[in-house]
């Protein structure tokens, strides 16, 4: 039966325009979506917008406009980012679209009905930046907010709640039973001891303080918590309670179908503790994975526009290429963990990894090939008397394998160093098999060896690393005398490129000086 993926990014506050942070995070569900199309899964890829709350209503009043206004200027921002990254995704679902707002209603009744909401009065410290109450323990002394770390306030309405103590042993044998359902483990960590164990209270659902949300049919003069209203989205996008399910049955109800989530830190109690509640109450399927990625902070720490300190992501696509900046957010930070943007570390895995080595690959092979071969790749053989031949056929093998094994893990980092090793050691092949030395003996079959060879690893880097490198791949392969389509079936076909002619272009990658470039770097991101 053929595999499903359904991958899905957090929904972004449109509260102000997006930032580098936003786009990693973006990009590396982007790559997971083109890696299990590339293996011919049924893939769909979600993004969005969370466009409902208190902050969205002061912000659009404070520039004059009404909410829907508001949000409609700032998401089509988020549209043009996506676009310029090569962000395909097949949905983008905004929570103020009919589709979502009725069947987030109709979960509302339908957990009123079933008796896991309830009517009441809450009063506790509310953080209005994270739009969440917290009870006294988690504020602290200081009283500040335990995820965003910003002063609290006293707050008190009448409001409903959804009953987590009904499925919190639900939520633990989740945990328990599926030891990867939150990565990394240190997060389920932080689950448990910092929000169960302390005891955990009924969820607020529901707010009367503003009314820039969707309403509660039963009740409207109160409108729906913002995290339930939002998470939903993972199930309203496919048509979850819709005229038309079929997207729905296809990713959500299959069996055979992963399902992931990947979201930021700040998120992370919402959606490992809620979200499997709303699933349970709601006799749904669990996503089978929910991936924590790191923060991508600056010197200054995390990213934030009240610090000033946010770096645009345009800057760097128009002068480096959208290829250079995927392939940054993608191998710079390992997936899971926080990382720092620097221009040093930028223009260095720029050189190392694209210009080192499969542009100085790509350049040095299709040169000899020309010169040897007057630009035909010859049929492909190995010298059988030449150890570095068998030595770098295991070194492609090994890494496809490795790279394949990463990506199903969601250890996209992990998958592009398996990549690029490839492009690492046919560089030292190079200087092992002198090809220049070859050329001169009256027996061309070592040289046909080594152009073949090095023609062949070409391809297999383009192949894998063509879901980072959208645009430059298809390039290689088009330098390579192919069409430029990318096919994943022929990726160990060794003679995929017997008897092609070369159409030798300019450098893809060329080398940056790192003194001129990093100083333009902080000039354009004005970092000091």
């Amino acid at each position: 039966m053929k595999k499903s993926f359904y991958i899905t990014t957090p929904i972004y506050y449109p509260s102000a325009k997006l930032h580098i942070g936003h786009a990693y995070c973006t990009t590396l569900c982007d790559v997971l979506a083109r890696y299990h199309r590339l293996k011919g899964d049924d893939t769909y890829f979600l993004t969005g917008s969370d466009e409902h709350g208190m902050k969205i209503e002061k912000n659009a009043a404070l520039n004059n406009k009404s909410p829907q206004e508001f949000v409609d200027e700032i998401v089509v921002g988020f549209k043009k980012l996506w676009k310029a990254l090569d962000i395909s995704n097949d949905d983008y679902i905004r929570t103020t679209e009919k589709r979502h707002v009725e069947t987030v209603q109709k979960i509302f009744s339908y957990f009123l009905k079933n008796n896991d909401i309830y009517l009441g009065e809450y009063e506790g410290w509310y953080c209005k930046e994270c739009e969440a109450f917290w009870t006294d323990i988690q504020v602290g002394e200081e009283h500040l907010c335990p995820d965003c770390h910003r002063p609290v306030s006293k707050a008190k309405e009448e409001a409903y709640f959804f009953k987590t103590s009904k499925y919190l042993d639900d939520l633990l044998k989740i945990y328990d039973s599926n030891e990867k359902f939150i990565t990394p483990e240190s997060r389920k960590n932080e689950m448990i001891n910092t929000f169960i164990k302390p005891g955990l209270e009924d969820l607020c659902v529901s707010r009367t303080s503003f009314s820039w949300g969707i309403p509660v049919k039963e009740n409207p003069k109160h409108v729906i918590y913002v995290w339930l209203d939002a998470l939903v989205n993972y199930i309203s996008a496919l048509g979850y309670l819709q005229k038309d399910d079929t997207l729905f049955k296809k990713f959500w109800l299959n069996d055979n179908c992963e399902k992931v989530h990947v979201l930021g830190a700040d998120i992370t109690r919402f959606h490992a503790i809620y979200w499997p509640m709303f699933l349970k109450a709601l006799n749904l399927p669990l996503p089978n994975r929910e991936f924590v990625h790191g923060l991508l902070m600056t010197k200054d720490g995390k990213m934030s526009k009240s610090k000033g300190n946010t770096i645009d992501p345009y800057p760097l696509i128009e002068e480096y290429g959208v290829d250079a900046v995927r392939y940054y957010l993608a191998r710079e930070v390992n997936f899971g963990s926080d990382g720092q943007f620097t221009p040093e570390q930028f223009v260095e895995r720029i050189n190392m990894d694209l210009a080192n080595n499969i542009g100085n690959l790509l350049n040095r092979t299709l040169s000899m090939i020309n010169k040897y071969y007057d630009g035909v790749i010859p049929q492909f053989i190995s010298n059988i008397n030449n150890p570095y031949d068998s030595d770098l056929d295991q070194t492609i093998i090994n890494s496809v394998k490795e790279y394949e094994e990463c990506l199903n893990d969601l250890r996209v980092t992990d998958a592009l160093i398996a990549a690029t090793k490839i492009g690492a050691r046919a560089n030292k092949y190079i200087d092992e098999t002198t090809p220049w030395v070859l050329a001169k003996q009256e027996d061309k079959t070592p040289l046909q060896s080594v152009m073949t060879h090095l023609a062949y690893s070409l391809y297999v880097s383009a192949v894998l690393l063509s879901i980072v490198l959208t645009r430059k791949s298809k390039e290689i392969l088009l330098q390579l005398g192919l069409d430029g389509n990318i096919n994943y079936e022929t990726i160990l076909n060794q003679h995929i490129l017997d008897n092609v002619k070369i159409n030798k272009g300019l450098p893809l990658f060329p080398r940056l000086d790192e003194t001129i470039e990093v100083e333009k770097i902080k000039q354009m991101m004005n970092i000091k």
